[in-house]
């Protein structure tokens, strides 16, 4: 089942399980069972503290659960963890078996101190780079809380329930029969949306941290790289960000960030966040600024409230908000979001196999994401608004010559359409000959470009007319003290080389700043 050097690694992590454990099995007679019997049994002989037994009476069938030895923990895998998901196997091995985790030590004692009945199940796809964050938390849960089950379920092995729960987007997370989220999430904001005390304290908490010298707003590779060049200069920086990495979380292949021949987006975040934590940087997560308040005077104080309501205090500030996917903005977007609409093709690709899908943009992330769906689902049709695609000649080409794909240009969408429970179908007008066309399919994957996160901002800052922060040559904002870097500015190629570029110059342009600024008292 796994390569020789996997069962290398495998065997060497699994030297660091203290505790015996119990893998139970429930089997059927399918050819995924077969394969999971041999992967538990390789697993089963690697390590004389894991006992496997083949007796499991589940109704999910094939699916193991993973049992401490004297407790109630209820941690199941429905189906094959492998692909992505193989480290979140891993990992849950070794967390099971006692092996601490790397986590924040408040955030352990959040989670054992969650009282109630929470009985989770979420649905991944072995290709989606954002399910394993959730798997993951799902799964550190389930062994430090016994009031915490977790089932994490293969879409493309039970894709009878897939259907049932008309399930077009992965992670998607079910608590108690409910539905309870889609996309990443991290264990914090898990934990955060179940303690529903945890967002005052935290205010109050974050409130009461002294004035910083600088600091970040945003923390992609801009915000990093800004928070290491300050954080090198010996001064006082902190970093509030919604999510370290930003949208590099949502990036599955990077090849062209130079002295780095290729690499994953979550690896790279992983990346930026443990340099930055090289240095003495206060980072806090999971916190959405809404207002900026610039200083009463020269040398003084700027604050930045956040969302929950806690106010940082500055004496200079760098915004790095990055952006976001842009919107259609065409009536069925909204409504039939997660429900056939998507915007991420490799996390949600494969549950549109065998399908009719299009893509909206011509641009190389469009076109991409018809190549890689066209060996997935039935047929892919890729609609763009201009004349001719935009995409680099290689991947039109590419794209040309697969037999299972439509390409219409100067093609208008004018509306998603639906059942009212999910998509079927598409329209656009042809704007060559002002006919009206609806094409019925399962799924539209959107991918037209990116908006800048600077809304919060508006009426504070100068932002140009596509909602850009403007910046001179040193990263300097119309507000005295207040800089900014990445893609939420007006510097032009929105790549991840130019923010973290852009991100040390704005550091350096507020250094010096607090050099030529004398503070006031």
């Amino acid at each position: 089942m796994l390569d020789a050097a996997l069962k290398e690694q495998l065997k060497a992590y699994l030297e660091r399980v203290r505790e015996p454990f119990e893998i139970v099995a429930s089997l059927d007679d399918s050819a995924t069972a077969a394969e999971m019997k041999e992967l538990l049994q390789e697993i089963d002989g690697m390590c004389d503290k894991i006992q496997l037994r083949l007796d499991g009476s589940d109704a999910r069938k094939p699916s193991f659960s993973l049992q401490r030895l004297g407790t109630s923990q209820s941690l199941r895998f429905a189906g094959l963890p492998l692909g992505h998901e193989f480290t979140s196997l891993v990992l849950a091995l070794l967390w099971t078996g006692g092996h601490p985790p790397k986590v924040e030590q408040d955030v352990i004692d959040q989670i054992k101190a969650l009282d109630g009945d929470f009985r989770f199940e979420v649905y991944m796809s072995l290709s989606c780079h954002n399910c394993p964050d959730v798997v993951q938390a799902l799964s550190l849960m389930a062994v430090l809380n016994p009031k915490v089950k977790t089932v994490v379920i293969e879409g493309g092995a039970f894709q009878e329930e897939v259907t049932t729960r008309e399930i077009m987007a992965v992670p998607s997370v079910y608590l108690n029969g409910q539905h309870f989220g889609s996309g990443r999430m991290t264990v914090e904001e898990i934990v955060a949306k179940l303690d529903t005390g945890a967002a005052a304290r935290d205010a109050a908490k974050l409130s009461a941290k002294a004035p910083y010298e600088v600091l970040i707003v945003g923390g992609g590779p801009a915000g990093a790289a800004a928070a290491v060049y300050a954080a090198r200069k010996g001064i006082r920086v902190g970093v509030a960000a919604e999510r370290f990495g930003g949208q590099v979380n949502d990036t599955l292949a990077i090849e062209n960030y130079i002295s780095v021949l290729e690499t994953d987006g979550p690896k790279f975040a992983m990346a930026l966040e443990a340099h930055v934590k090289a240095y003495d940087v206060d980072i806090m997560n999971l916190q959405r600024a809404e207002k900026l308040t610039p200083a009463a005077q020269p040398g003084g104080l700027i604050e930045v409230q956040l969302d929950n309501g806690a106010v940082l205090k500055s004496r200079s500030v760098i915004l790095s908000t990055g952006a976001r996917w842009r919107n259609i903005n065409v009536p069925g977007e909204a409504e039939y979001k997660n429900k056939g609409v998507a915007y991420c093709p490799h996390c949600d690709g494969p549950l549109f196999k065998g399908k009719r899908v299009a893509v909206i943009g011509g641009g190389n992330s469009g076109v991409e994401a018809a190549i890689d769906l066209a060996g997935i689902v039935a047929h892919v049709t890729l609609l763009e608004f201009a004349d001719q695609l935009r995409a680099d000649a290689v991947l039109v080409d590419k794209l040309k010559s697969l037999p299972n794909v439509s390409i219409h240009t100067q093609a208008q969408t004018t509306e998603l359409t639906g059942d009212g429970n999910r998509l079927n179908g598409i329209s656009f007008t042809d704007r060559a000959t002002g006919e009206a066309r609806h094409i019925e399919l399962e799924g539209v994957f959107v991918q037209i470009g990116l908006v800048p996160n600077t809304e919060w901002l508006k009426g504070t800052v100068e932002l140009s007319k596509f909602g850009e922060i403007i910046v001179d040559s040193h990263g300097r904002t119309s507000l005295p003290g207040v800089f900014a870097a990445g893609d939420a500015t007006t510097v032009p190629f929105k790549q991840i080389v130019i923010a973290a570029g852009d991100g040390a110059k704005a550091a350096l342009g507020a250094f010096d700043y607090l050099i030529r600024t004398p503070a006031t008292a």
